[in-house]
């Protein structure tokens, strides 16, 4: 069975390096701009500044045959299953970003908060974030 993903628009940002990306939004990440395919710009008429936003990614540089990683990169914690982390690296690198919406320019540029994608990395969806619904357990 086969399934597409089309990409709807791309990330521009100041972050080129991957290794320069922090692990996390709340860590460092800079403005960024969300620049949408014409074909789509429609899509995105509602939104407003101040909207939360969910903003679906695509890693395209992240490896995708790796099942088990060391959280945050760091070696003392245990080799953990990817499924359990938010770790880029996994078999469909989707990435998921919570941003505020700072400014929209001619409906396809959207100037959003804290989005810790590189540039270039392409946009797959756009979805109004949901308040924390998860209880404590």
């Amino acid at each position: 069975m086969t399934y597409t993903l089309r990409v709807i628009g791309h990330v521009e940002s100041t972050l080129t390096d991957l290794a320069d990306a922090p692990k996390q939004a709340d860590e460092g990440a800079p403005d960024a701009w969300i620049v949408l395919d014409p074909s789509v710009a429609d899509a995105a008429a509602d939104l407003t500044v101040g909207d939360e936003l969910v903003v679906v990614t695509w890693f395209h540089r992240a490896e995708r045959d790796v099942l088990a990683v060391h959280p945050r990169s760091d070696p003392a914690r245990p080799r953990t299953g990817v499924f359990s982390t938010r770790s880029p690296t996994r078999p469909n690198p989707l990435g998921l970003h919570t941003v505020r919406v700072l400014e929209i320019v001619a409906g396809a540029r959207i100037h959003v908060d804290a989005l810790e994608a590189v540039d270039g990395t392409p946009v797959v969806d756009l979805k109004p974030a949901l308040a924390h619904r998860c209880e404590e357990r």
